[in-house]
């Protein structure tokens, strides 16, 4: 038994991380998270899809078969987690979205290969993780915060270029690359997300509490 289930044993109430919410409250904080996946899911096509463009290997068109391909395979496995299927999926409501990791290697996959390649690099590598998640479950704990935060400033670095062509408006190739309009639009972003990191709404004590809990879940 944990210290935070000697604190409430006894008590008739749940703990935060199993109390449910009244629907006022529960629909906009659900509301919240799939807006906050949709906004991950969403940036990873369109990243690479910018790089395939960029590099000539599709049209500007087609991204949107990829966003509608990532968007639905994020909600098979948003449904797993959630349902459970045999050993598969927590059970937990989940939302799945797109990793960064393996955006560097899907752009240097595609502009070597084509998109094609990256669609089987995916299938191949998501096939591999799902036989070796047990072990790499276990091998966690050799993983500190300085490995884990090395490797996010890695994929922060790689992501740069694009990034900042971006910034400038799309495509360096495009006719407006770089026009004042897009660059103060990226700025105006940029001021509005260090404004809301630095002076939005601090996590209440019961997020906190809840957080805690499920920590020591």
């Amino acid at each position: 038994m944990t210290v935070l289930d000697t604190i409430t044993h006894g008590r008739k109430s749940p703990r935060p991380v199993d109390d449910i919410p009244p629907l006022t409250r529960l629909f906009p904080l659900g509301l919240q998270h799939v807006m906050a996946m949709y906004a991950g899911a969403v940036a990873v096509p369109l990243i690479v899809g910018g790089a395939m463009v960029g590099a000539g290997q599709m049209r500007s068109d087609e991204i949107v078969h990829l966003i509608t391909a990532d968007l639905f395979v994020a909600g098979i496995a948003t449904i797993l987690q959630a349902v459970g299927f045999w050993r598969f999926g927590v059970r937990l409501p989940l939302m799945q979205g797109v990793t960064f990791a393996a955006v560097g290697p899907m752009i240097t996959i595609g502009l070597n290969h084509g998109i094609t390649a990256i669609y089987g690099s995916v299938i191949v590598c998501g096939v591999f993780m799902m036989l070796v998640a047990p072990i790499v479950g276990r091998l966690i704990r050799f993983f500190p915060p300085l490995v884990t935060g090395t490797i996010i400033l890695i994929i922060g670095i790689s992501l740069m270029s694009v990034a900042a062509g971006w910034f400038g408006g799309g495509t360096a190739k495009g006719a407006d690359f770089g026009a004042p309009k897009a660059i103060g639009f990226g700025f105006l972003t940029l001021l509005i997300i260090i404004l809301l990191e630095r002076l939005g709404r601090q996590p209440s004590s019961a997020s906190r509490s809840c957080s805690a809990s499920s920590q020591e879940r």
